[in-house]
């Protein structure tokens, strides 16, 4: 057994958008940053050598801690610092695919990051709870404690479903989870503390979809996002600036595409807002506009898009109406919207929790604070649910909570004197090896 009473753990959770880090005890992560790195392959940096002088004042800071990671063949750049300065042949990478991680290289520079750089601490003196997908398989739970145990030494582990910490987070055992991220959409049904693996539903559709699908259709209106790096501002009388367009010929459409994310989720998470009653483009034409300024000052006029943009979470096959999604349309085609995946999973669950489950769907992730969001799914759901049925969607009040839910559950969990015997110590993980973590770690 772990006594880990004197120390704080430390709380990691790892999404396909942003990685969240802090202590356990806390009611906020410490660190937030972008899970996306930059890498630079080193075959690269030789020929780009000479022109980058100039920026290695700026940034050796950066550079010096990062070499260590460069392993021969590239170099990461991690944290949302050091991924918004522009370099010369800097891909931008993820090591999530499919809500599983696909590079453990990635994910190991991104812990490293969390730990050492913005929480400041050794890992070797707090235990580690980790945040993992519903979906996660037995051997990327192994991967995982090897690699927590043998490169970090952590004294001990554990390694809790996202569905299950969301639950925690709003005081509940037993609960319908709601979980839409970046990458991904995914509804797990919760019961005394352990995910119903059968009745897990997921959909493509994250923010990043929408995001995406916001762009092009701005696109096809004639508005162009201008990356932050293409351009800078030039004051020519006090307060009246001029933009002078830069142009970089080395950076990769990666990092391009990378920084119009950055600016068009911002113009997502400003305007959009979920619509009360399916989107149509017929009642939503005559829609009041909404001005957005964007980073290179001309303010762009936003319309019918900011309902129709969530609305594809509710309706994926709106997809297909906007210009330049067509790849995606037809993975679009056949997922089932929010309410429908929530009723499917429901139903594959036992018959006497399911009223349970419906009088407590919580919201977690970054697109599920969407406003009008809960509203709107709550209203759908009462028309489709069995008469007997209380609908309830909880979401905290909070954005801050809500996007944060999952970390806050674990934050909640590492901290409470009970769960200190439910750690995956080092000398059990030396006594019985790697795959011991799928006893320990339901």
């Amino acid at each position: 057994m772990y006594g880990g009473d004197e120390v704080s753990a430390i709380v990691i959770d790892l999404g396909s958008h942003t990685c969240k880090a802090g202590y356990a005890g806390e009611d906020a992560p410490k660190a937030v940053f972008p899970s996306v790195v930059g890498g630079i392959d080193q075959m690269d940096e030789d020929d780009a050598g000479n022109n980058n002088d100039k920026n290695s004042s700026v940034d050796s800071k950066n550079s010096l801690k990062d070499s260590e990671k460069g392993k021969g063949k590239r170099k990461l750049y991690v944290g949302s610092q050091a991924l918004g300065f522009r370099r010369d042949h800097m891909e931008v990478l993820s090591p999530i695919k499919d809500g599983i991680v696909a590079d453990w290289d990635i994910v190991d520079s991104i812990w490293d990051h969390a730990l050492r750089e913005c929480l400041l601490v050794d890992p070797k003196e707090h235990p580690m709870l980790l945040a993992e997908p519903s979906s996660n398989t037995q051997q990327q739970r192994e991967k995982t404690a090897e690699l927590m145990f043998e490169k970090y030494n952590v004294p001990a582990l554990f390694l809790a479903k996202n569905a299950v910490l969301t639950s925690f987070a709003s005081g509940r055992a037993t609960s319908l989870v709601v979980d839409s991220g970046g990458g991904s959409t995914t509804v797990a049904p919760v019961h005394d503390g352990y995910v119903l693996q059968k009745a897990v539903a997921v959909s493509p559709i994250g923010g990043e979809v929408l995001t995406d699908c916001l762009t092009k259709s701005l696109e096809s209106k004639g508005i162009v996002i201008k990356p932050r790096y293409s351009f800078k501002r030039k004051e020519i009388r006090p307060g009246e600036f001029q933009i002078v367009d830069l142009d970089f010929p080395n950076t990769t459409e990666s990092y391009k595409l990378y920084s119009q994310r950055v600016i068009a989720s911002d113009i997502k998470e400003c305007v959009c807002r979920a619509p009360d009653t399916p989107y149509d483009e017929t009642s939503y034409s005559n829609i009041p506009m909404t001005p957005y300024e964007l980073p290179d000052g001309q303010t762009i006029e936003i319309g019918a898009d900011r309902f129709k943009i969530p609305d594809i979470l509710f309706n994926p096959s709106l997809v297909q109406t906007i210009p330049g999604m067509e790849k995606f349309g037809e993975v679009a085609a056949n997922v089932r919207g929010l309410p429908q995946m929530v009723i499917e999973s429901i139903n594959k669950c036992d018959a006497d929790i399911r009223r349970e489950l419906f009088s407590s769907i919580l919201l977690a992730g970054g697109t599920a604070s969407m406003q009008q969001l809960k509203e709107r799914l709550e209203k759908d759901l009462l028309e489709e649910s069995p008469q007997a049925a209380r609908v309830k969607v909880l979401a905290s009040g909070h954005a801050t909570e809500r996007r944060f839910s999952v970390w806050i559950g674990g934050s909640i969990l590492a901290s409470l004197g009970s769960f200190q015997q439910m750690w995956f110590s080092k000398s059990e993980y030396e006594e019985h090896g790697a795959s011991y973590v799928q006893r320990k770690c339901p």
